[in-house]
């Protein structure tokens, strides 16, 4: 296989728009994700309209072993990953005091631990072979603690600040790490972490323009790239560090709430 994409949450959104784009650049991909048949689906797409290889692994990443399985299939077909795209990952909105303790383990499991350990085991092979491109999809909730969402906002908050610290670690070689901080999307997210009929999600952005934008970051090496954000909400987010946090708190916690 030719520079050979592994892609997380492969099957609709962003990272199936990030497939697709790996494609059409005439690149081979590892798609990774939990509905078996919707990936098997993609593959045949993909193969059909591009001269790539399309390799299918489905796995649940919020079960602990899915990593080392995931590494073993790739070991079994001699598959070297250039690109890693950690893209898979889900919210809930609730308060936490109420929260399903084992939701918000699965989300630890999902947004840091599986991003991570994948990290770990495919960057000593770009390492060995001084090659390789890494792109973790965080949030622009990275940026901010966010009330009635304190997990999501925390696990995406580790991937900026693990990413930022990899692509320093990562300096001197041809490696590079980048962060995607995506606004509000128009995938599955919203509708699985409840969050569908609130204000933010009234304004969001299509999969295809953020997944096109965090690629080309990708490609071009950058560390940090927001994507799918009005100029307001730009503004406001540039504004955070200057804005009293109890304010930035509340207008968090507003704009999570069921506004139907």
């Amino acid at each position: 296989m030719k520079e050979t994409a592994l892609i997380t949450g492969a099957s609709s959104g962003i990272g199936k728009e990030m497939c697709i784009l790996h494609a059409q650049a005439g690149k081979d991909l590892v798609i990774i994700a939990r509905n078996e048949k919707d990936l098997n689906g993609l593959k045949a797409q993909l193969e059909s309209q591009y001269d790539i290889q399309v390799h299918v692994i489905s796995k649940d990443l919020t079960d602990a072993t899915a990593v080392d399985e995931i590494i073993k299939d790739l070991e079994q077909h001699s598959i070297q990953v250039e690109y890693l795209i950690n893209n898979a990952g889900f919210g809930k909105v609730g308060m936490f005091a109420d929260s399903d303790w084992e939701t918000s383990l699965s989300m630890i499991q999902l947004n840091v631990i599986a991003l991570s350990h994948l990290c770990r085991r495919i960057l000593p092979q770009m390492l060995e072979r001084n090659s390789g491109r890494i792109l973790n999809v965080s949030s622009t909730a990275s940026l901010m603690p966010g009330p009635l969402q304190a997990v999501y906002f925390a696990s995406k908050a580790f991937v900026r600040s693990f990413s930022n610290a990899l692509s320093e670690e990562l300096k001197e070689s041809n490696i590079t790490v980048t962060n995607l901080m995506p606004g509000a999307t128009e995938t599955n997210f919203a509708k699985t972490a409840g969050l569908q009929d609130t204000a933010l999600f009234d304004d969001t952005a299509s999969a295809h323009s953020v997944a096109s934008t965090g690629y080309k970051a990708m490609m071009e090496g950058k560390m940090d790239v927001t994507a799918g954000i009005t100029l307001g909400q730009s503004l406001m987010l540039k504004a955070i560090p200057f804005t009293p946090k109890k304010l930035v708190l509340n207008q968090v916690r507003k704009m999570q709430e069921d506004n139907s």
